[in-house]
């Protein structure tokens, strides 16, 4: 290693992915100016097939800081926890391959970890490339889709109890144990459920932002919503206490669709139907017209059509997650086939 780069680094960025070759080049290129330069960035592969193990060596040879490491088992706890057994810093910080960060990002959550809390975070920023992506980030923002999910959209300084990308003391990662690998979805909330347990808080400053990505299809949000609600019945078992309201919402509005399209004979039943139906798709439509104002008129369809893409398949997927429970199924892992080793993490 160059003596331009101690080897012992303050901060140890760490950066888990899979087949990022379209967005890894740009993410690097954001953590390397950086005006913390007493780094290590550790890229954690899960053994891409495209051309991402090459574009981050080809980094690497122009910036010494930048190491590839390997990731054999190809989800994100697993990426997490080898670059923690290999982290030199005192602080860790996580960014994931089809991110990117400003230049003082880690400069400001590392003077937040300075304060003494267990993990720091900003706001996540969904970044659409498509219209419909474009609507699909709009519809993350909103309170409508992702309820009390503060890094989404809070405006203020607060202490919460789940940060994205988060960032630690590595020594307090190390003392919990690191992340859980039964858990490839909502690994990160559970993760900052035992950082909690230990006394130690989190704070979210939503003027730290990270610009994330996100899904750029109604049918790949789909899945990825699918996946979270049914991760969450998972650390719900192993944290009861994390459950809060909006985690039950989605289920129980499930539930209903499922009950108002069954053939019942009761008196009133059509009436409910109709208020259900009614009032459900008077919120949404209120609520996908004001997030969508940044899009054309005739667009903005689209960001009700992905808030209750948003409900439905959180809540599918929260009945499916209840069904591996019963039927000792619980502990498969669940496989992002659109975006593997990255981008698994939410509370919502």
């Amino acid at each position: 290693m160059s003596d331009q780069y101690p080897a012992s680094p303050l901060v140890s960025i760490i950066i888990p992915c899979r087949n990022e070759e379209d967005s890894i080049a740009e993410c690097l290129d954001s953590i390397t100016s950086q005006t913390v330069t007493d780094t290590e960035i550790l890229v954690v592969d899960g053994r891409s097939t495209d051309t991402t193990r090459d574009i981050v060596l080809a980094k690497g040879e122009i910036d010494q800081r930048i190491q590839l490491l390997d990731n054999p088992k190809g989800i994100v706890p697993s990426a997490l926890n080898v670059a923690l057994d290999k982290a030199k810093g005192k602080w860790l910080v996580r960014v994931d391959a089809h991110c990117t960060i400003a230049d003082d990002y880690v400069e400001r959550l590392v003077a937040l970890l300075e304060t003494g809390v267990g993990g720091a975070g900003g706001r996540k920023t969904g970044v659409g490339k498509t219209i419909t992506g474009k609507a699909i980030a709009l519809a993350m923002s909103s309170k409508a889709g992702v309820g009390g999910s503060a890094y989404h959209h809070a405006d203020t300084v607060q202490y919460v109890d789940h940060i994205p990308f988060g960032a630690y003391p590595v020594e307090l990662a190390r003392q919990v144990g690191g992340w859980n690998e039964r858990l490839s979805v909502n690994q990160d909330f559970e993760f900052d459920q035992r950082i909690r347990a230990e006394g130690r808080e989190l704070i979210l400053d939503p003027s730290i932002v990270i610009d994330w990505e996100n899904r750029q299809s109604f049918e790949a949000l789909a899945r990825q919503y699918h996946r979270y609600g049914r991760g969450k019945t998972r650390v719900m078992r192993i944290h009861p206490k994390s459950t809060k309201l909006r985690h039950l919402v989605a289920p129980a509005f499930v539930l209903a669709l499922a009950a108002a399209v069954m053939p019942w004979r009761w008196k009133y039943v059509a009436a409910a139907r109709g208020l259900l139906a009614g009032s459900y798709a008077a919120v949404v439509s209120s609520a996908g017209w004001a997030a969508g104002k940044p899009l054309p008129i005739h667009h903005r369809w689209r960001v009700a059509a992905s808030l209750v893409i948003m409900h439905v398949a959180w809540g599918l997927g929260f009945w499916h997650g209840v069904y591996d429970l019963v039927s000792g199924q619980q502990d498969r892992v669940i496989v992002d086939a659109d975006r593997l080793g990255a981008d698994l993490t939410s509370d919502a």
